[in-house]
């Protein structure tokens, strides 16, 4: 745990690097906006996003569960559970919640206004992975809490968590179409790239679908999974229809305040 920091930043990096690498190599889709102006926003936006979450909340989850194994708070800190099976559990537990919260933002107006910053991308690839308003991470960053204090997550399944959530972003965010061998038996287990393109269509219908960040489980189990858009996987009308300018989409300003614009 004292190495923490290295751990997720080891992984973060390693994966954003090798996702942009083969972007540039075997693109799936052209951008219709220019890279650097979408990066130059997009990475902005991660910055200010981890700067304010961490003057907001400047305690870490890892922390949290830390403290609240050695106090015993929590489920799974007051019933003898052996620890691969808390482990598995709270990560299972970990990622329906994700996936119920990424609903809820799509389903709730006001969660909405927050989350269209990430939609409202006239392109997907690895940045748009990152791409969040800071008051939908800060939000994200209190459910967690709650969820890791209430279940007594141990802190090692918190450290797995979420450099798998933040791998499996970058992932299935990347602008590259994995070879039918792959991605076929691949979509059986996660969400491939493809399949979350069609979460960033602008038809609503395929947009509230898709969910998962991670494994298509609980799209399955709850009714959100679709196997195909209307359109092929080229032909997708990517974003949201009322945010068709690079002006809106490309800059950092206008991705901080769009949340507060009537739209």
């Amino acid at each position: 745990m004292s190495n923490e920091i290295w751990w997720r930043l080891g992984f973060f990096f390693s994966i954003l690097v090798i996702m942009m690498l083969l972007e540039s190599r075997m693109p799936a889709r052209k951008s219709p906006i220019k890279s650097n102006t979408r990066w130059f926003a997009n990475f902005g936006l991660v910055f200010a996003s981890s700067l304010i979450a961490r003057l907001s909340v400047p305690i870490g989850l890892t922390a949290v569960a830390l403290y609240n194994q050695e106090h015993g708070i929590g489920l799974f800190n007051q019933i003898a559970t052996p620890s691969i099976v808390a482990i598995i559990l709270s990560m299972l537990l970990l990622d329906i919640l994700i996936y119920w919260q990424h609903r809820l933002f799509h389903n709730v107006p006001i969660l909405w206004r927050l989350h269209r910053v990430h939609h409202a991308d006239a392109h997907v690839d690895t940045s748009t992975g990152l791409r969040f308003h800071p008051i939908e991470i800060v939000l994200s960053i209190l459910i967690k809490l709650i969820a890791v204090t209430t279940l007594g997550v141990p802190a090692i399944a918190v450290l797995i968590f979420e450099i798998a959530l933040n791998g499996l972003a970058l992932f299935n965010h990347a602008n590259i179409r994995l070879p039918q061998a792959i991605e076929k038996p691949l979509r059986l287990i996660l969400m491939t790239q493809i399949l979350h393109r069609i979460h960033h269509s602008q038809r609503v219908s395929e947009t509230n679908s898709n969910y998962g960040f991670s494994v298509i489980w609980w799209d399955k189990l709850f009714g959100s999974y679709k196997n195909e858009a209307q359109k092929a996987d080229n032909d997708i009308d990517i974003g949201l229809k009322e945010y068709p300018s690079q002006k809106q989409n490309a800059s950092l300003w206008g991705l901080l305040i769009m949340p507060f614009k009537n739209k």
